[in-house]
């Protein structure tokens, strides 16, 4: 059975940094694009970071240079390195796997239940 579980949130003040995990089961992550989205309370889901097949990366401009995703092959994961967290970032945060090409990303039906972030002081 496909399966993706995200970890690492929490309650963080603003300046500080988490890391959030995904693990996948029944899946290979170096079988497909990653990304992370997020989606903030009465908002809609929005792309935050892809990682390709490849190893390029791409960001919103909202995290640029905060924000790094990563894989490791060998442990089947994703994360998603969160840097100089603000108030705005607060959200639940989501891994999926897809398509990557020409600059967009192609989110599968696959989804991990999220994991909340908030950013206060």
């Amino acid at each position: 059975q496909e399966q993706l579980v995200e970890s690492g949130g929490g309650l963080v003040q603003p300046g500080g940094s988490l890391r959030l995990s995904c693990a996948a089961s029944g899946i290979s992550f170096s079988l497909y694009a990653s990304a992370w989205y997020r989606q903030a309370p009465g908002k809609q889901r929005e792309l935050v970071a892809t990682l390709t097949r490849g190893g390029s990366t791409n960001y919103s401009d909202s995290v640029k240079g905060r924000f790094t995703i990563s894989r490791d092959n060998a442990k089947n994961m994703i994360y998603l390195q969160m840097n100089s967290l603000k108030p705005e970032d607060t959200a639940v945060y989501y891994c999926t796997v897809g398509l990557s090409y020409g600059g967009t990303f192609d989110p599968s039906n696959l989804w991990g239940q999220g994991t909340q972030v908030t950013v206060s002081s």
